[in-house]
């Protein structure tokens, strides 16, 4: 639970962003006190991987206080030094790799208690379809008011946008401009952007990017989110938005967002106009996978789902589709990019552990379809769910009959297995 002193603290900036929406913050660093440090602390994963330094958070720990007390004092002194991110890769949906940064622990803790700070501005600022890596705010909330905006604007066509490496090609200079428009805090200011120049590690060697921010960063997501309020959010609200003719939305999570439109005019003056936006602030709009899809409602004698168009949004395909009372209503199921990682992710686990003991296979694998079933247990998604299922009872029989003499275990004495070890069935976990 947060401190008293910290929540009143955090509790009173936000009250001046809210009530002084214009006002420039150039004292904000007197707020990273030992006790916000603390707390940031607290925040962090402790199980998460080591940094360059390789300490750890039980090895940080053991002397917390006098840690904290020597952190702050550096930050204070100007002695206080960023160091490299640690990157290591991991494998995308379309089999290229992702690489993800890992600063050192005491980099994370001060990094948390900046963005504890200037969360409590931005949070402010911050539209309402904004819902990544916001608190109190989701994904299915994005969803939800996606499927919402559909239906209230008659929605026509839809913009289903990607841009392409859009965390390493944030541009420094431009995001350093951004932030002074709020806050103008020296030491803030500095601290930024020595995580920003800290440094890539990979193995033994050290590279410095000129522009981007590491993704696994804990202060990434907050600035990323500052970047595209002025890049994207801004900009459709105060600019685009009133020159529409007719009515529009915009749902954005993270660097992900779609666009609907009323009018069809609308929509092809932005398309065309969207990617120079974009490029004017060093990012682009990925040509291949940005696409402008016709998403009309289908009239009431329309009498099969052929032609109707379709998007992919979040891990989900949305579809016109007919509700049980004949009614033509958007409905989500999961997409067929995220069926078949999923599917294969599970087949490769039964795979590498598959000489793990039973109950602790089958402890893991209820974990993982519970997890499954907590994100894409949405309404009309259950034949879905029930493919994944299927998909994980197929790959543990298929690994645990290789442990066997005969290689493979009869379908008769696998369900007499499954009912000792049963695994969760399908479950719909967002059923409004």
């Amino acid at each position: 639970m947060v401190s008293e002193t910290v929540s009143t603290k955090l509790s009173r900036l936000t009250e001046q962003a809210k009530e002084h929406p214009q006002r420039v913050f150039t004292m904000l660093h007197h707020l990273i006190d030992l006790e916000l440090l603390e707390e940031a602390y607290r925040r962090l994963r402790k199980s998460a991987a080591a940094g360059v330094d390789g300490v750890t958070a039980q090895q940080y720990e053991a002397d917390l206080e006098d840690n904290l007390i020597d952190l702050r004092r550096r930050v204070y002194d100007n002695h206080y030094r960023a160091q490299p991110v640690r990157r290591v890769w991991i494998e995308k949906e379309d089999g290229k790799q992702r690489g993800l940064g890992i600063p050192a622990l005491e980099d994370k803790i001060l990094q948390r208690a900046v963005a504890m700070v200037l969360g409590c501005i931005y949070e402010e600022m911050f539209y309402d379809f904004s819902y990544g890596f916001r608190p109190k705010r989701s994904a299915h909330q994005a969803l939800d008011t996606l499927r919402e905006q559909c239906f209230k604007i008659r929605v026509s066509s839809i913009i289903d946008a990607d841009i392409s490496s859009f965390f390493d090609d944030i541009d420094h200079a431009q995001l350093r401009e951004f932030i002074e428009r709020r806050v103008k805090d020296g030491v803030i200011k500095r601290l930024i952007g020595k995580w920003l120049k800290a440094g890539i590690m990979e193995g033994e060697r050290i590279y410095y990017a000129d522009n981007g921010t590491p993704q696994g960063g804990v202060i990434s997501p907050l600035l990323a989110n500052i970047y595209l309020h002025y890049v994207l959010d801004e900009w459709y609200e105060q600019e685009v938005k009133p020159h529409l003719k007719g009515r529009s939305f915009l749902i954005r999570y993270a660097d992900d967002f779609v666009m609907g439109f009323e009018d069809e005019a609308d929509v092809r003056r932005f398309y065309e106009v969207l990617p120079k936006r974009f490029a004017r602030y060093g990012l682009t709009i990925h040509a291949q996978k940005t696409r402008l899809v016709s998403f009309k409602r289908p009239p009431r004698d329309h009498k099969t789902r052929g032609g109707l168009g379709t998007f992919d949004f979040l891990g989900m395909t949305h579809y016109w589709s007919r509700s049980q009372r004949g009614a033509w209503v958007v409905k989500r199921k999961t997409s067929a990019k995220k069926l078949r990682r999923t599917l294969k992710r599970h087949w490769q686990w039964c795979r590498s552990n598959r000489h793990m003991p039973v109950h602790e296979q089958h402890a893991k694998l209820a974990v993982k379809l519970r997890g499954h079933y907590g994100y894409f247990g949405l309404r009309g998604n259950y034949e879905m769910l029930g493919v994944v299922y299927r998909g994980v009872v197929r790959g543990w029989r298929y690994w645990l009959g290789r442990r066997t003499r005969q290689g493979y275990i009869p379908l008769a004495a696998f369900d007499l297995f499954l009912a000792r070890y049963p695994l969760p069935k399908p479950r719909i976990m967002h059923p409004f």
